[in-house]
């Protein structure tokens, strides 16, 4: 007899963050995210989509220790694939986002950047394509 297999399907990615407000304008003036939500007054939750993905970011209570330096263990980065690296790279570089590293090919039809976001998130950006 097979046991049928729990099917899993991504609900959330959810952040702490120092000014959840903050952070939430952040991915929708950089990112293009759209909120979508915000619960509590003063708010303690800010919920966005970023390309199909739910971020939800909680405002962390006072004295939170700070995010370890990647790299660490645990969820390190958020991974957003794009069309364009070059036109992705040139438009962070204009909404003055903090770049990391800049283009680098990781293997041949992977090619990344790195930026980093409120409260120490480091956000990827891929661009795939078909290796040659």
């Amino acid at each position: 007899m097979t046991i049928p297999r729990t099917r899993y399907r991504c609900d959330h990615v959810h952040l702490r963050s120092r000014d959840a407000v903050a952070a939430g304008a952040f991915y929708v003036e950089i990112l293009g995210a759209r909120e979508i939500g915000r619960e509590g007054v003063p708010v303690s939750r800010v919920i966005l989509d970023i390309g199909g993905l739910t971020l939800f970011i909680e405002q962390a209570p006072d004295g939170l220790a700070p995010s370890a330096q990647a790299p660490h263990l645990g969820i390190e980065h958020i991974g957003l694939a794009v069309e364009d690296i070059e036109a992705t790279h040139a438009d962070l570089r204009r909404r003055n986002a903090t770049i990391v590293s800049g283009i680098t090919d990781v293997r041949a039809g992977l090619r990344v950047l790195f930026i980093e976001g409120p409260d120490a998130v480091r956000i990827e950006f891929l661009q795939r394509s078909d290796a040659p």
